[in-house]
Order: structure tokens, then sequence, then C-alpha cells
């Protein structure tokens, strides 16, 4: 689902060649995921293949039941779709062409209210009156994001930076 998510144009944050993709039906300029989106469709089915199983074998008295002979098409029928999922998976996923995200686009201003809360908090603030105080300028549509920070892998507010954890933690 990230993937079909990831790919829409609210995202846009990756690509795949067209050969991995469809045009839309409407939308000229669309290109659906249809390996994704079936590759969530089948792996769907696959995980309701235990509920039809159990319905299939309620309510029976002891004794032998032909009634389990039906269980045997769709437990094939699910290993082969698995083979073949991880296969496609595979092949598909080195093809995803990820894309550069243009963090000065005011689309994603809001994604620095967690550093600017942070920076209050470092400065002796509360953690409730810099969430108040931010919010405020948010709502108020004053809120002016700090775009400075570099971030990295590591982590949020006063994780130890990599230098310090190989001093710490030497090889």
């Amino acid at each position: 689902m990230d993937v079909c998510l990831y790919m829409s144009q609210n995202f846009d944050f990756i690509s795949f060649p067209d050969a991995l993709t469809t045009g839309s039906s409407i939308m000229p300029h669309k290109k659906n995921p249809d390996v994704f989106e079936l590759i969530r469709g089948k792996c769907n089915k696959i995980q309701a293949l235990h509920t039809e199983m159990l319905l299939i074998t309620n309510n029976l008295p002891s004794g032998y039941h032909r009634d389990f002979q039906l269980l045997k098409e769709n437990m094939i029928m699910a290993f082969e779709d698995v083979t073949a999922i991880l296969d496609i998976l595979n092949y598909a996923i080195q093809q995803v062409i990820v894309k550069d995200v243009n963090l000065n686009d005011d689309k994603y201003k809001y994604l620095f209210t967690v550093d600017s809360i942070n920076n209050l908090v470092v400065d002796g603030m509360s953690f409730r009156e810099a969430y108040q105080h931010i919010g405020a300028q948010v709502q108020t549509g004053t809120y002016k994001p700090d775009r400075s920070k570099q971030h990295t892998h590591i982590g949020s507010i006063h994780n130890l930076g990599l230098d310090k954890i190989r001093a710490k933690f030497p090889e």
C-alpha cells in the first residue's frame, strides 16, 4: 500500500518505469502502479485463506469428511501465488525510482513544527507551552519554519550523534 501511496500525485516520492505501470482510463497524466496493487490484492486474498478454511471445516461431526478435499486446491494456489508474488516483488522493487524532495516547497513547511517546538524546549520553555505557541502560529498562519537543521537517521532531540556513539562504543 505504501508503494501505491508514495507514487500517488499527492506524495510523488517514487515512480516506476512505464513497463510496471498502466495509464489511467480517464486521466492521461496518471500512471497506475498495477503490479503493486495486484500484489496487495493477492496478499489480502491469501490472508483471508485461514477464514475460508475455518468456515469449510466448521460444524463437522467427528469422523471422515470429504469437505477437507476443498482445502487442498486453495492451499496449493496460495503457495503458487506466494511464489509468484515474491518473484514479481523482487523484480519490481528494484525498479523503484526515488525522487528528490524539495523541502522548501510550501507543502512541507509544517514538517518543521516539531523542530520549532524542540528549539523552544531547549531554550527553556515547557513542552506544553512550546506546543501551544507553535500551534497558535500554525492556526493564525504566522508560522515560519526554520529549515536550517540538517536531519539524519539518528533520531530525535538529545540522541547521541554518530561521533558520540562511536566514542562511547568503540569497535
